[in-house]
């Protein structure tokens, strides 16, 4: 080579050893992340699901969603407050329910970048016994072939970001990819390849950080889909994701999936008449076809759900595997733990109690709505 010749810019990079310990006889099962780094994301994982009925508490809004929820609960119309006084609000609310969580019923906090670099709450929760988390998507722009359709942004800048916020206590990290549904039209194939794509590279680059990685497909119910339109559409986006994941090298024993239940669309007809009983088995059938067997566990969304529709949701689909017969064709026993990582379906009674000052009753609404998701996931509701 010439002494002229000099490397391209970003195109090499010190490489990570994943050989791992010479005397370590299972380091051949990992051979994407050193030995160490891969027991520990497989700890975690199990530790967010474990023991069963534990969830996860999402408080991963945007600074503007979470405002909008605090004005919400307040009911006051055009109360005032400062830059620097709805800042501190938002740190008065976090560190008022972080403090108190009952550890019996949650295991982990999914927090929005604000609240753990800014505010530096992940100590609060992990000294409790609770794994701090973070958001990783940052936010969605209209896929180009299908203006109508988001696609996820926020993998440029990502493993320094995940970088940072491991330094800041987090553990394991979130990727919500937004997918629309309808009777005929939506999700088209452009969207499902962009969004299973941006979560696998999402998953690989968070355990690359030494961060758990949950991938959210979240599947929109607004529309006209049927119940059999929207398993289809679940079971088609996660088996896209895997095999993506597998493209990737993701240790899928250290990974959750974050799902959305499969369910009739707002307006579809069949939407007052379908049952909670026939959401289980959907939801479990979904899983049973579409999710590895080594993924740690599966906790569910509650976005656009009333409080008391996710927690019947949650139920119905562990008492379908708790009722599973022997020799089901399904194997619904092979399924992980089927958990819960609730935000609105948690907070919303406790939210409204804390901005009229009552942070006891704010506190004891906050643990019944927890315990009432833990016996779901359970399916002892």
């Amino acid at each position: 080579m010439s002494s002229n010749a000099t490397n391209t810019p970003g195109s090499t990079f010190t490489l990570r050893d994943t050989t791992g310990s010479e005397t370590d006889p299972n380091s051949y099962l990992y051979p994407h992340q050193p030995p160490a780094i891969a027991r520990s994301l497989i700890e975690t994982a199990q530790a967010l699901v474990n023991p069963r009925g534990k969830g996860i508490y999402a408080t991963d809004e945007t600074i503007d969603g979470i405002e909008s929820r605090l004005a919400s609960a307040e009911g006051i119309v055009g109360k005032r407050y400062t830059d620097a006084e709805k800042r501190e609000r938002r740190r008065r609310f976090r560190q008022c329910l972080y403090e108190s969580l009952p550890t019996n019923y949650i295991s982990g906090v999914i927090l929005y970048h604000e609240t753990l670099l800014d505010f530096q709450m992940g100590p609060v929760l992990s000294n409790r016994g609770i794994i701090p988390g973070v958001r990783a998507d940052t936010d969605a722009h209209p896929l180009p072939i299908s203006p109508s359709e988001p696609a996820t942004q926020g993998l440029d800048d990502l493993l320094p970001r995940l970088q940072a916020a491991a330094h800041a206590g987090a553990r394991f990290s979130k990727w919500r990819a937004p997918i629309l549904c309808n009777s005929s039209t939506l999700p088209t194939q452009a969207a499902l390849e962009v969004q299973a794509e941006s979560l696998a590279r999402f998953a690989a680059i968070s355990q690359q950080a030494g961060l758990v990685p949950i991938v959210e497909p979240d599947v929109d119910f607004a529309e006209d889909a049927s119940l059999k339109r929207s398993v289809e559409v679940h079971v088609k986006i996660i088996t896209m994701i895997y095999a993506r994941c597998a493209a990737y090298g993701v240790l899928l024993e250290g990974s959750l999936i974050k799902p959305s239940f499969p369910q009739p669309g707002l307006k579809h007809p069949s939407r007052p008449n379908t049952s909670v009983e026939a959401i289980g088995l959907a939801t479990a059938t979904v899983l049973a076809r579409s999710v590895p067997i080594s993924v740690a566990g599966v906790v569910f969304l509650s976005g656009g759900l009333s409080d008391a529709d996710s927690v019947r949701y949650l139920n119905a689909v562990n008492a379908v595997v708790n009722n599973a017969p022997s020799g089901s064709p399904l194997c619904l026993s092979r399924l992980p733990n089927l958990s819960f990582s609730f935000g609105r379906g948690l907070q919303g009674s406790a939210m409204q109690k804390w901005v009229r000052g009552d942070e006891a009753g704010a506190k004891a609404a906050f643990e019944e709505r927890a315990k009432a998701c833990f016996l779901a996931a359970r399916g002892e509701a």
